[in-house]
Parts: structure tokens; sequence; C-alpha cells
């Protein structure tokens, strides 16, 4: 049975400095830090590789983040893979969990996090379920 989460988050985003692989400036790499608020609360560290092109509305994203903290009071962590496109304007974003990263009371945790961009503000939605090892 699928449950949701919601809640809010603060994130900060810190570029690295660029490496031999990032020459010409079009790959990027960033740490990710965030605060969860609400049904998930706890904290995440994770990191991302950005490609960007020539076409200033387009560009590509996959990032893993680990989340340190408590669902709806069951406390563990697990991890999230994100694959995000931009497409001259149009956005994608895939968030799921990573398959058997959780630990704790997650163990067994899968799902997938939407995240939620109003007013310069971040919140969540986050379906997901606990499946008991067999």
């Amino acid at each position: 049975m699928t449950t949701r989460a919601t809640g809010t988050f603060d994130v900060q985003v810190v570029p690295q400095d660029p490496d031999a692989y990032s020459e010409d400036g079009t790959l990027g790499r960033m740490t990710i830090d965030k605060v969860l608020h609400g049904d998930l609360a706890g904290t995440s560290k994770g990191q991302m590789l950005t490609a960007m092109t020539s076409v200033k509305t387009s560009a590509g994203y996959v990032a893993v983040e680990r989340v340190t903290g408590t669902l709806h009071g069951a406390a563990g962590t697990f991890a999230l893979m994100h694959t995000g496109t931009m497409n001259r304007g149009a956005p994608g974003l895939v968030i799921a969990v990573v398959p058997d990263s959780g630990t704790g009371a997650l163990t067994g945790l899968t799902g997938s996090f939407t995240i939620i961009r109003a007013d310069g503000k971040h919140s969540y939605e986050f379906d997901y379920d606990i499946v008991p090892e067999a």
C-alpha cells in the first residue's frame, strides 16, 4: 500500500572546482545539502553532475543523495537517485529510491520523490512503500 509523505526542504547547492573533464565548461559537479521538514524529517548529502549545452534552455543532470532521518516516525537512511533534463525549457525529472538502500526501520523502502518549486521555496511529495524482507 503506497503512502504519501509531504513537507518542505531547504537546499544548498555548491558548485565544485572544474577538473580536466570539464575544461570547456559544459560539464559541472556540485554538492547538495538538504534539511527536510514534515513527514520526512532529517538531512541529506549528495553529489550532482551536470551537462550544459549551447542551447541555453537545454541541459541535463544526474545526482545521488543519502537521506538520514525519520519517515512518518520510522528512522533510518536511504539513497535517492535523480535523472533530470531540460529540453528547450520543458523540464523532466525522475527521482527514485535506490533499490535496497534503506536501513534501520526503512529497510525495504521503495518509492518516488517529487520536488515542487513555488514562490522561491521547495516542497516535496514522496510516494513510498516499505516492503518487508522475504
